[in-house]
């Protein structure tokens, strides 16, 4: 499991032993980045403070205050104690790689995105999408919205698209540069407005207005469009959203609970289908899938469809999950090459 590395005040790469042991974590010094060894410096599940606890508080504020995941998330700066749950799952199947683009369904309040901007690096696209409005973690992009609605789906994928596409132009214009001749280094460009559109799409950025330049050459860029009149707008937009782009797609979503096991169990399971067919449209080959689940009889369906769409599909129950919670998570890999959900679910 990960964890604080008190020395360098990094939760990247630290790590703690397997043991369920209640221990606080801030008094374990042991990380891959400073190198030092396991050491304890105080009693397993007690603080150097005493919480102190009035009687207005609840139930919950009181297990909040014992969990030892919740205390260290506030102390390393994370939004939730969910960041261990995907920081383990990480660590055990590295997920992420530098530069992907990552899609975080049911985001709010933030940690698994703060994880996911994290372990992809400035380079990295990380969209977080949910219906409670919640501050996003520093260099991510968000939108607020039900994402079982259609219309917003669309929205995300041309989003998504868009972005890749910025990537790209910017990648593009990264190398021009480092090819560029000596002479050429000296010289500044004096394009007008009507010779800039076959030249960089940076330039072209500069001519116009930010927004809107920014994002007919992100299009231009994904349908591979040398001519302005080549296709019209909606043709564009089509293009946009068939294109899959992601390299992760996250799901940390799951209604409220009602008590009742077959309704959370269901409405759960209506959830990671959405996700699902989400990821079927937008998700790259050898891409991967994380979903949060409900426990029931219905689970066994959803593990066979996803061994369908991807090369191995792992059950995970995060230490940091707590033991009495029914949730539980699907770790989907590696995508496999032209396999849709519709696919298996007409066959």
């Amino acid at each position: 499991m990960l964890q604080l590395c008190s020395k360098a005040q990094c939760w990247r790469q630290a790590f703690l032993p397997t043991s369920r042991t209640p221990v606080l974590l801030s008094t374990i010094t042991a990380c891959w980045h400073c190198g030092l060894q396991p050491r304890r410096t105080g009693q397993a599940g007690t603080s150097a403070g005493h919480v102190r606890r009035s009687s207005s508080n609840s139930r919950w504020k009181q297990r909040q205050g014992s969990d030892v995941f919740a205390r260290e998330a506030k102390v390393q700066g994370l939004k939730s104690r969910a960041a261990f749950k995907l920081l383990e799952m990480d660590a055990k199947y590295k997920l992420f790689k530098k530069g992907a683009v990552v899609v975080d369904l049911g985001y709010a309040p933030g940690s698994w995105s703060q994880v996911a901007k994290d372990r992809t690096g400035p380079k990295g696209l990380v969209v977080g999408i949910d219906l409670i409005p919640a501050q996003p973690p520093r260099g991510v992009s968000t939108i607020q919205g039900n994402f079982l609605s259609p219309a917003v789906r669309d929205l995300v994928k041309t989003f998504v698209a868009e972005g890749a596409a910025r990537k790209q132009l910017q990648q593009q214009s990264q190398d021009a540069a480092v090819n560029e001749t000596p002479a050429a280094k000296g010289t500044t460009p004096s394009w007008t407005a009507d010779d800039s559109a076959g030249k960089d799409a940076v330039l072209l950025i500069e001519q116009t207005s930010y927004i809107d330049a920014e994002r007919l050459a992100a299009r231009d860029a994904i349908v591979g469009r040398d001519d302005a009149d080549q296709s019209s707008e909606t043709d564009q937009t089509r293009d946009v959203k068939k294109e899959r782009l992601v390299d992760v797609v996250l799901s940390d979503m799951m209604m409220n609970t009602s008590g009742i096991t077959f309704k959370d169990h269901a409405g759960s399971m209506d959830l990671c289908h959405a996700a699902l067919s989400f990821a079927s449209d937008t998700l790259k080959a050898d891409g991967n899938f994380v979903c949060k689940f409900y426990q029931g009889k219905e689970d066994k369906a959803l593990e066979n469809t996803l061994k369908k769409m991807f090369k191995r599909v792992c059950r995970e129950k995060p230490e940091s999950s707590r033991s009495e919670s029914k949730e539980a998570y699907f770790v989907a890999l590696r995508r496999k090459v032209n396999v849709t959900l519709d696919d298996i679910e007409a066959g």
